[in-house]
């Protein structure tokens, strides 16, 4: 890709300019171009390292890197270091800041290629669903971003996120739940899985919350998109190199990739489980609001009509689906040829969890199990796929109540989170948070330990569209095969005109 005069210019402004994108299934804002002097905190923004398109991972020294010249400037283990920005697939991008008297980390990934059209890069500040840190001992590290796509209180729903920092402190675990962006969430309730079993182990929850165990995982052995690209580097592992192709046409003109996994059959299984690590594209997020905003002036009142509508709710869950926009079908390639057999749920962006879905593989011969995704382009980034036998094993559950939940003001919010319910602890400004904490189980003599946080809610995107609704558009994107990826397609064209590909 060859940045025209407007996107170097652009580039060039980085060091003076910020962008504020958001980069989940929730509330997202236009792209503002501020002067340093409008910026209260420039210094917050660290570029900490990069993964090349070569699949390299280069973590830099402090301070960090800058961007100047459509290149990359650091140090690495003390000697300079410099790299184009096309040969740059993902940046590193940590913040720190304080809250209740203690320090935050947020170290996120974002796709360089993927926002190329408009500057090759961009700086990510946190803008989400609600954002939950966990108490690591030493600091709170961001971990969680529940229920992203839950954007009106119809489609209000359950989330299940492994907490990979949360540490207990004098037998107590601390979360801290805020709201950093320009909406209001409202959670309705907030409660730990923890699941205790027998070193070796590994512990995956599927999408509805059921954990299970899982022993004998096999790594992919072969992995390949649409073109015959190789991706086993990238998808092997649950590492900073994630597969986030760009939202433009392929070289036969497709908007729809092609993911071929290809794993040892383990012998006479019936059913297998895969283990997806995976999440919504940062433009396919984008595109949430984007596809509302249609509605124009009618915007609220029509996901305001949709609590009442449950016809409405699952025809936008089919939709989803049927698109493979934020829930994407899993083929199997049977005798009769490729079969779906299950589907990968939406998640992230700015975190991926692990998902188990468990796949029947009954009608599969031959010593090979071959898996296939289409994603269409901009709405996925896969990081790892892995492979177990049968449906795993039931695991040791406690549920853990909080025991304490307090707002930055000390008011007690506690019974607001206990139970599912019409009982809510809203957030509307985007200082709002409360830290929630929860005693830890005894720990059990020779067994590991995951928690895991349960969570439910939704939240309301603050509309301020006055345009008159586009019906023709909206329906086109509603019946129209395709008609969505299409749209997105044109929409990121928009933002980089001149750009050469």
């Amino acid at each position: 890709m060859r940045l025209s005069a407007r996107a170097r210019q652009v580039t060039a402004m980085l060091l003076t300019a910020v962008l504020f994108l958001l980069a989940s299934g929730c509330k997202v804002s236009k792209v503002q171009k501020l002067d340093v002097s409008q910026v209260q905190q420039p210094q917050r923004e660290r570029l900490v390292g990069i993964t090349t398109k070569a699949g390299a991972e280069v973590s830099f020294d402090r301070p960090g890197g800058t961007i100047s010249q459509e290149k990359i400037e650091a140090r690495v283990k003390a000697a300079p270091y410099s790299i184009a920005l096309q040969d740059v697939q993902r940046l590193w991008v940590e913040r720190q800041g304080t809250s209740a008297s203690r320090t935050i980390g947020l170290t996120v990934l974002i796709a360089a290629a993927a926002f190329g059209t408009l500057l090759t890069v961009a700086l990510l500040t946190k803008q989400s669903c609600p954002f939950v840190y966990s108490w690591d001992g030493t600091r709170y590290v961001f971990d969680a971003e529940p229920y992203g796509g839950a954007i009106t209180r119809g489609l209000e729903r359950d989330d299940y996120s492994e907490l990979e920092h949360l540490r207990a402190e004098n037998g107590v675990y601390r979360l801290l739940l805020t709201n950093e962006v320009d909406e209001t969430q409202y959670t309705n309730l907030m409660e730990l899985l923890v699941a205790d079993y027998a070193r070796g182990s590994r512990v995956v929850s599927d999408e509805h919350g059921a954990l299970r165990t899982y022993t004998q995982i096999q790594q992919l052995s072969a992995a390949r998109d649409r073109y015959g690209n190789d991706l086993l580097p990238w998808l092997l592992a649950t590492d900073r190199k994630i597969w986030e192709p760009d939202t433009v046409a392929g070289p036969d003109g497709s908007l729809r990739q092609e993911v071929v996994l290809t794993f040892p059959k383990p012998e006479n299984a019936t059913q297998v489980t895969l283990i997806a690590n995976a999440a919504t594209g940062l433009w396919g997020s984008y595109m949430i609001k984007r596809i509302v905003e249609l509605h124009g002036r009618d915007s609220a009142a029509w996901l305001a009509s949709l609590d009442s509508d449950p016809a409405g709710q699952q025809a936008i869950h089919a939709w989803g689906e049927r698109e493979g926009t934020y829930r994407l079908p899993i083929e199997v390639e049977e005798a009769a040829g490729w079969v779906v057999r299950g589907a990968l749920p939406n998640g992230g962006p700015l975190l991926a969890e692990d998902r188990a879905i468990v796949l029947d593989v009954s009608r599969v011969r031959g010593s090979q199990l071959r898996l296939r995704l289409r994603p269409p382009v901009g709405f996925w980034a896969f990081n790892s796929f892995a492979l177990a036998s049968g449906a795993g094993e039931a695991v040791s559950v406690v549920r853990v109540a909080a025991s304490s939940a307090r707002t930055a003001d000390g008011r007690d919010i506690r019974s607001d989170l206990a139970t599912t319910d019409n009982r809510y602890y809203p957030m509307p400004d985007n200082t709002d948070q409360a830290e929630i904490t929860f005693r830890a189980p005894a720990a059990k003599a020779g067994q590991e330990r995951t928690v895991f946080l349960h969570s439910r809610g939704w939240y309301q995107l603050h509309l301020r569209n006055k345009d008159a609704p586009d019906p023709v558009t909206l329906s086109k994107i509603l019946t129209v095969p395709g008609a969505a990826v299409q749209f997105a397609a044109d929409r990121f064209a928009e933002w980089g005109p001149g750009v050469r590909r």
